[in-house]
């Protein structure tokens, strides 16, 4: 199999299984670990890429094809947007290479008859692509940006009424740019440890920069693949977003500290938190499957954290055992996911807008169950990589109604630059108007 065959096959085993993109394609992958460096980037780059610009490749197929999409073959279907996506959007590949390696795919998946279709679209499409017609921005934003940011009209509509038009098209255009990879430093690594460790990243070619929020964060780029860096197989750190760290960061954990997670995994902020109690302290991490409990213990295991248990359980079903055992509860509850569109693409092709209204219901099935886990006057740290209101500000409303918890400013313990809104108790942080996902984050306390 060629590249492009396997590019072919990911996209087609999407439309098959409900597997989230960016799970698939890391184990396609590792599979076929033996390609060499270039061949694999080109194999992730072209199955994001597709999969994050499906929107626009789909307008300009729609200009360029006499089938509808909708109605094309669905091999057909994603060999052209496959190929559309590396004539519009990879301009060191030539456009007639594109064209003769999807007619030849074509034929050797018993496609002969479509040949032509292919060749016509594909040649009509290179033809064009400088002079395309895309919705006028100054007339109708809303259709530009769908178009332009390859995102649904109802989401677009959602983020403009949430955050203005501005904002909106600020956050759409973030989604679209590469990001670096977040690491945490291990707290208890010295400053001469961490140090040495930079420096052997950078000697192997890995660009890295200083995060601003945070001294044990850092953001590298230009590398083979996280597991390669000198210190991962010693639990010399972790991959976490910033957004997620912050949430431990600013919940006021202390040695000798109770902390359980309820919908740990993959066990970033458990691990965090196990590094604050030191110790004299414990952390309970939760899940819902042996899988993700699983990926917390290897985390855990490689990160060489002693005070962390991992328990498979469902947070929506009580646990006697824990009952006013927490002094710090971190419910990171499941949520829409619009905060991290730019990490997992197909998520703005999988939520609705009723996804919106309805997802709540289990967010406060999860919350009634668990907020007996907490000590009367213990922490509450809830936190949703999403950006809607009912799923964050309101929530925190209802949970402060319902259960008599009050918010408590997290202000001390964030970034100058956002001081000023977490002293309300709550942030809501935005992809490219703060370097982080979208993510938020509720500090609260039980008053009885």
């Amino acid at each position: 199999m060629n590249v492009r065959e396997i590019i072919l096959d990911i996209l087609l085993e999407l439309n098959r299984q409900n597997e989230y993109a960016n799970i698939l394609i890391t184990a396609v992958l590792k599979k076929y670990d033996y390609l060499d460096g270039r061949e694999k980037a080109f194999i992730k780059r072209v199955s994001e890429g597709t999969i994050e610009r499906r929107i626009q490749i789909d307008y300009v197929l729609e200009l360029f094809s006499k089938v509808p999409v909708v109605k094309m073959k669905p091999l057909i279907r994603e060999l052209l947007r496959m190929s559309v996506y590396q004539i519009l959007f990879m301009e060191h590949t030539p456009d007639a290479a594109v064209c003769n390696e999807a007619v030849k795919l074509a034929k050797k998946r018993r496609f002969q008859s479509l040949q032509g279709y292919v060749n016509g679209v594909l040649r009509a499409v290179a033809r064009g692509k400088d002079s395309i017609p895309y919705p006028d921005r100054q007339k109708d934003i809303k259709a530009y940006l769908s178009v332009a940011c390859s995102v649904p009209v109802w989401l677009v509509d959602h983020l403009c009424d949430v955050c203005g038009a501005e904002q909106c098209e600020t956050i759409l255009q973030c989604f679209l740019q590469r990001k670096p990879v977040c690491i945490r430093m291990k707290e208890s690594l010295s400053e001469k440890e961490r140090e040495q460790l930079l420096k052997a990243w950078r000697q192997a070619g890995v660009t890295v920069r200083q995060h601003p929020y945070l001294p044990y964060a850092v953001e590298v780029e230009k590398t083979e693949g996280i597991g390669s860096l000198e210190g991962y197989g010693q639990g010399a750190f972790a991959v976490q977003d910033v957004s997620s760290m912050l949430v431990v960061e600013t919940a006021g954990i202390r040695a000798g500290d109770t902390v359980i997670d309820v919908c740990a995994a993959p066990g970033g902020k458990a691990l965090h938190a196990a590094e604050k109690v030191d110790e004299t302290g414990w952390v309970i991490a939760c899940d819902l499957t042996a899988r993700k409990a699983d990926k917390i213990e290897e985390n855990r295991d490689r990160m060489r954290i002693g005070n962390l248990s991992v328990r498979i359980r469902d947070a929506r079903v009580a646990d006697e055992t824990l009952f006013k055992l927490a002094d710090v509860l971190i419910v990171d509850v499941p949520c829409t996911g619009l905060g991290v569109i730019g990490k997992k693409q197909d998520i703005k092709y999988r939520v609705t807008r009723q996804d919106l209204q309805d997802i709540t219901k289990l967010q406060k099935e999860i919350l009634g169950n668990v907020i007996q886990y907490l000590k009367p006057g213990g922490t509450m740290m809830y936190s949703t990589c999403t950006i809607n209101p009912k799923e964050n500000e309101e929530m925190v409303d209802w949970i402060c109604r319902e259960f008599g918890m009050e918010t408590v400013s997290m202000a001390k313990d964030l970034p100058e630059e956002l001081r000023e809104d977490g002293a309300r108790g709550y942030l809501q942080l935005l992809p490219g108007i703060h370097p982080t996902d979208g993510f938020f984050i509720a500090k609260l306390r039980r008053r009885r």
